[in-house]
């Protein structure tokens, strides 16, 4: 594909990126949205460190969104610690983060950027569990609009990419599958929880 095309999808999804993010942040400073920690803590890693390594693969501008997006989760982190997003934390939840926090070193060890990627995939899809199971409990606390725009976003990345290989391309499409699994338990929960209120 033609580099100038790479590079318009490049921007669309950074502007995707901060077009969800922005508004999601003034949500959770203003106590409307709620995330889980845990959830973000693990995402911010992983994220941050698969953008390395894409670099490190060759996946050039198509990496830069998810650089970005790297940052800004582990600030959406910091901010869901400081406002108390989710203080409700489970054994489940703890294991969650354990077992994520276990696969870092294997990561270390490898000192492969495919081997990363596969790792930090399955660290990230870890990390959906808390916000899982807080979304099937709590479906009002979560932006869907915020989901939507993340799955077009890593769309776009994955078209932005200079280089294709499951290095490249397996962390942004898993992670657009996991915020549509997010929104269907959210629309689903939505509807049920409403229905029983009428």
């Amino acid at each position: 594909m033609d580099f100038n095309i790479k590079l318009i999808f490049s921007g669309i999804a950074i502007a995707l990126a901060l077009a969800g993010f922005i508004p999601y942040i003034a949500l959770i400073l203003r106590g409307k949205v709620k995330p889980h920690v845990f959830s973000w803590v693990i995402w911010g890693i992983t994220t941050t460190i698969v953008f390395f390594a894409q670099l490190e693969a060759e996946g050039g501008m198509g990496a830069w969104p998810i650089g970005l997006s790297g940052f800004i989760t582990i600030f959406i982190a910091f901010l869901a610690y400081i406002k108390r997003g989710d203080a409700t934390i489970t054994k489940l939840d703890w294991g969650f983060l354990a077992l994520a926090l276990a696969s870092l070193p294997l990561w270390y060890v490898t000192n492969d950027p495919l081997w990363a990627v596969l790792i930090l995939t399955t660290i990230d899809m870890i990390g959906f569990g808390p916000t899982f199971r807080k979304a099937y409990l709590r479906p009002f606390e979560d932006s869907r609009v915020f989901f939507i725009i993340m799955i077009l976003r890593n769309v776009c990345s994955v078209v932005a990419l200079e280089a294709y290989s499951v290095t490249t391309v397996l962390f942004p499409f898993c992670l657009a599958v996991g915020f549509l699994i997010l929104l269907m338990i959210l629309q689903f929960r939505r509807s049920v929880l409403s229905h029983q209120a009428a």
